[in-house]
């Protein structure tokens, strides 16, 4: 075979000669023949080169081809390679997603258990703080038994009296609870827990933010309530100690001293008060307080019984003193028994103690008396009356009118003979007085 290109001829074959045909103008003609077994084949440039390169394609085809199945398991395992180490990336990054919304659930589900807690372990707390403060509402400070509101003193229709008020507090008054605004503020709770339950913040720093104002609004209450014991334990004991002094001065001892007697209609079986080994803080003060109270409603009561208050309102004006003086009918040395208050005719006289009517009637020089058993030893006596009120066997109360400011018996003008008497022995009222004016509000 020969090629001839622009007049050039080119062996292919066997080794015979390829004749370059002539062109249109006599020169070589641009075409390609091939010749073989004696047969010419006349190519034109076109199909020569359509030929050739559907040969080059078909031998790079064959080297692909070979190339691909010689390396053919090479090339999968390495795409099955890849796509286990994507796959597995994918897989990998599937898992990591996977534990950060896991991690975010329970953090979640954590931050909402602790929140509930916390929630809880302050309903829990408002809820004790409730109940201390409906505890703290009845303990209130007791008052003498036997008190009596102390009526408006008796005057001439024409003739107008100032009296000043005793410093001797002879009346009962009730006052509120000094834990009042805890109690209040502490029922205001719930419903501020109620709403902060229903609208938690979306944020940790805002339930944590709500969750400290309302423990810091519990500390509030829990502080007014601790602030209140005190108080109470406190008053509790100077009343007790001061009414203990004023009775030790006045010779007598106050373990030893009934505790007087009840007016009201009261009673039912004994069960001791007892404090439990796991008390807390405030039970154990709670205690100590109704100790303290028992021990001062005992006080008072006694203290009804002792005549520590004055027999005529207003202030004292002493006409007479106790002890030897010149009796005003012989001018000779004799011993006054009590003490001799000016006052108006027709002047209330009061009672100073809790007591029975010994005797209501004329008496010699006292002329009309009124004597009163107070228990314990003491009597009280009340002279000179121009009226009496009370019968013989009455009980009468602090306070109460036994009698009216006269001049009947062995007197000289309106007044009120007054004396104290222990064991039938009389003694100086003022001593008795002094320890109602060191009492003040202790009584």
């Amino acid at each position: 075979m020969s090629q001839r290109v622009s007049g050039q001829t080119y062996r292919a074959d066997s080794g015979r000669a390829v004749r370059p045909q002539p062109g249109p103008k006599g020169g070589p003609r641009a075409d390609y023949t091939l010749v073989h077994a004696g047969r010419q084949v006349r190519l034109g440039p076109l199909t020569f080169w359509i030929a050739v390169g559907s040969l080059v394609i078909m031998a790079g085809w064959s080297l692909a081809t070979g190339t691909y199945f010689a390396f053919h398991d090479d090339v999968l395992t390495r795409l099955i390679a890849r796509q286990k180490e994507q796959q597995f990336a994918y897989e990998d990054r599937i898992a990591e997603l996977r534990i950060q919304v896991d991690r975010i659930a329970s953090r979640q589900l954590l931050d909402q258990e602790q929140f509930e807690q916390k929630l809880q372990q302050i309903v829990r707390r408002q809820a004790a703080l409730e109940s201390r403060a409906s505890t703290l509402a009845g303990v209130a400070d007791p008052t003498p038994t036997g008190s009596i509101r102390r009526p408006a003193p008796l005057s001439d229709p024409g003739k107008s009296e100032t009296i000043k008020p005793s410093p001797i507090s002879d009346t009962v008054t009730f006052t509120a609870p000094p834990d009042r605004e805890a109690r209040l503020e502490s029922r205001e709770l719930p419903a501020v827990v109620q709403r902060a339950a229903m609208s938690a913040p979306s944020t940790a720093a805002g339930v944590e933010g709500m969750l400290a104002r309302l423990q810091t609004s519990l500390d509030h209450v829990e502080a007014r309530q601790t602030a209140t014991l005190n108080s109470l334990e406190e008053r509790y004991d100077f009343k007790s100690k001061r009414i203990r002094g004023v009775l030790t001065d006045l010779g007598m001892d106050s373990k030893k001293l009934p505790s007087g007697v009840q007016v009201a209609a009261v009673g039912g079986p004994f069960v001791p008060v007892t404090l439990r080994k796991d008390a807390g803080a405030f039970e154990r003060q709670l205690y100590r307080i109704y100790v303290a109270r028992a021990s001062l409603e005992r006080l008072n009561r006694t203290l009804t019984t002792v005549p520590v208050r004055k027999p005529i309102l207003g202030e004292i004006d002493l006409s007479s003193g106790f002890g030897v003086r010149t009796d005003p009918f012989n001018g000779r040395p004799a011993m006054h028994t009590g003490l001799d208050f000016r006052s108006s005719m027709g002047d209330p006289v009061r009672v100073t103690a809790d007591g029975t009517v010994e005797s209501a009637g004329w008496n010699g020089g006292y002329g009309k008396m009124v004597e009163v058993d107070h228990g314990n030893g003491f009597s009280t006596r009340y002279g000179h009356l121009s009226e009496i009120d009370v019968k013989v066997g009455q009980k009468v109360q602090i306070g109460q009118t036994v009698g009216h400011v006269g001049s009947t018996g062995r007197s000289t003008g309106p007044h009120l003979h007054y004396e104290t008497r222990i064991a039938g022995e009389a003694v100086d009222p003022q001593k008795f007085l002094r320890a109602g004016l060191r009492l003040g509000n202790a009584l």
